[in-house]
């Protein structure tokens, strides 16, 4: 039985697949709401550094150990923080259970716990594919193809936990920006 229960509906996700905009997006709204960034990039810039193993083209399990372990982190360092303002997570932890069950990482029991521990709002905002804007970089090693079924599975993830897939529409980063702004007032 858990020891411990974090319900922040003050917390939003945004996700979705690779290279859909989720950075920009988020980067445009930070004076209109707490931006958490994503740990999956800053773990692999640290390992990158470092010449470390902790990378997905390297070793997935310790990868996303290490994803999971930050995300737990982040959520507890943002609910004290600021525990009544609206945030928007580049990703949640969901978003590290997507990465395991793709890579074919068992999700243990652990891993099983905090998604029924940290809990987010229900409204999850995801954005969908979108080729014209899709790059790779040093960090994002994906294919188009690869990015396309992330975003399926992430919504998959979202939806076996109960929460609510908004999809962003693809559109330029100030209707993107409204958009999100209009759903968290209807909250």
């Amino acid at each position: 039985m858990r020891k411990h229960f974090f319900e922040q509906t003050n917390f939003y996700i945004v996700t979705g697949g690779p290279g859909v905009g989720k950075t920009t997006l988020l980067t445009y709204l930070k004076s209109h709401f707490l931006i958490v960034p994503e740990v999956a990039r800053k773990i692999i810039k640290q390992q990158i550094k470092i010449n470390g193993e902790a990378l997905p083209w390297r070793n997935k399990e310790n990868y996303s150990k290490i994803m999971l372990d930050q995300s737990i982190d982040s959520y507890m360092k943002t609910a004290k923080q600021a525990p009544q303002k609206n945030c928007l997570f580049d990703r949640g932890i969901l978003d590290t259970h997507c990465y395991a069950k793709m890579n074919n990482i068992a999700i243990d029991t652990e891993m099983e716990e905090t998604a029924k521990t940290y809990l987010y709002n229900k409204k999850v905002f995801i954005l969908p594919p979108w080729q014209k804007i899709y790059q790779t970089d040093e960090e994002r090693k994906q294919t188009w193809e690869e990015a396309v079924c992330t975003f399926h599975k992430m919504k998959d993830t979202y939806e076996l936990y109960g929460y609510q897939l908004i999809e962003v529409p693809k559109a330029s980063i100030m209707e993107r920006a409204k958009f999100i702004i209009t759903e968290i007032k209807k909250h």
